[in-house]
């Protein structure tokens, strides 16, 4: 990947590792389905406004429907719903762990079912060091309830395939010639339809009091940050370098939860997310090649040079 790349596959981990703050706040007075409903209605206001004002007009072809809908299937309402499931009975970090396997299957998936995204040595050594590295930042202790509540923890894999496909899925829009806030509204308000049925059965909001002002201020900062830019920035980068370098995200997302849980939340960064950290590092260095080659040409003029 570019530099420009790099520096969006970091913004959007920032983005989206804060929604774990909103919705941190939210879910204290909103049921989980209303706030991720509230969160993707939201971002499409927000982005439909934004294509008004920049005269960017949503496609109306039912085919291009059709592909926002399975993306707004695959990438919103299938996994929130089934992490959302899986987590009442497992922990968070065994759910972080299993969702950090979206690079896993995202590379196999590339292999298969790509010819532009071969699953090449150094990115799946990686890939599996990028994971090892959301594993020790997670902490060890989450991987002794590893095979406990197996058939939640089958949920969150399930979860990151979905995922997975959402990703390849996605690269369809580039060759439509959709762009990526197009693409991001079309694929909020999908997600919104979805969902609607589902709060309406499940959550039945005209039975909830009215929540506080915080509540409703995280609402709008996950819909506007952690969706709406996000999801901008996300199909960006899709059409550009693919969807394995794009859901290396996963593996930065546990790095910006914490590290804003420590600058703005009093909690403490321990020695283990730091080595975390490293390996990720590591990994995802490993995934880009510059460094390695860059090393292996030192290596080589040392070696020309040496008597």
């Amino acid at each position: 990947m570019s530099p420009l790349e790099w520096t969006l596959l970091l913004s959007l981990a920032t983005l989206w590792g804060g929604s774990f703050f909103f919705n941190g706040i939210a879910v204290r007075e909103l049921p989980v389905f209303t706030v991720v409903l509230a969160r993707v209605a939201l971002a499409a206001l927000i982005l439909l406004t934004l294509l008004r004002l920049r005269h960017d007009p949503l496609p109306k072809a039912p085919g291009i429907w059709s592909a926002f809908f399975t993306m707004g299937l695959l990438n919103n309402a299938i996994p929130f719903s089934l992490i959302v499931w899986g987590q009442q009975h497992i922990a968070s970090g065994v759910a972080s762990i299993l969702n950090a396997s979206t690079p896993l299957f995202t590379v196999l998936l590339a292999h298969l079912l790509t010819r532009d995204e071969r699953a090449a040595p150094a990115k799946v050594t990686g890939v599996f060091i990028g994971f090892a590295g959301v594993a020790v930042m997670i902490g060890l202790d989450a991987l002794t309830d590893l095979g406990t509540a197996v058939l939640a923890q089958l949920l969150c894999l399930a979860a990151a395939l979905s995922y997975a496909f959402a990703g390849i899925y996605g690269r369809r829009f580039r060759a439509l010639g959709i762009t990526p806030m197009a693409t991001a509204t079309g694929q909020v308000i999908a997600s919104s339809l979805i969902l609607l049925p589902l709060v309406l059965l499940l959550d039945r909001p005209w039975t909830l009091s009215m929540p506080s002002v915080q509540a409703i201020a995280a609402l709008l900062g996950a819909a506007a940050l952690s969706t709406a830019l996000a999801y901008v920035i996300y199909f960006r980068i899709l059409a550009t370098a693919g969807a394995t370098n794009l859901l290396l995200v996963t593996f930065l997302i546990p790095v910006s939860a914490i590290l804003l849980g420590t600058l703005f939340l009093d909690e403490i960064l321990l020695p283990r997310h730091l080595a975390g950290m490293a390996l990720i590092g590591l990994g995802l260095a490993t995934i880009d090649g510059r460094l390695w080659r860059a090393i292996t040409r030192s290596g080589h003029q040392t070696g020309s040079e040496s008597p």
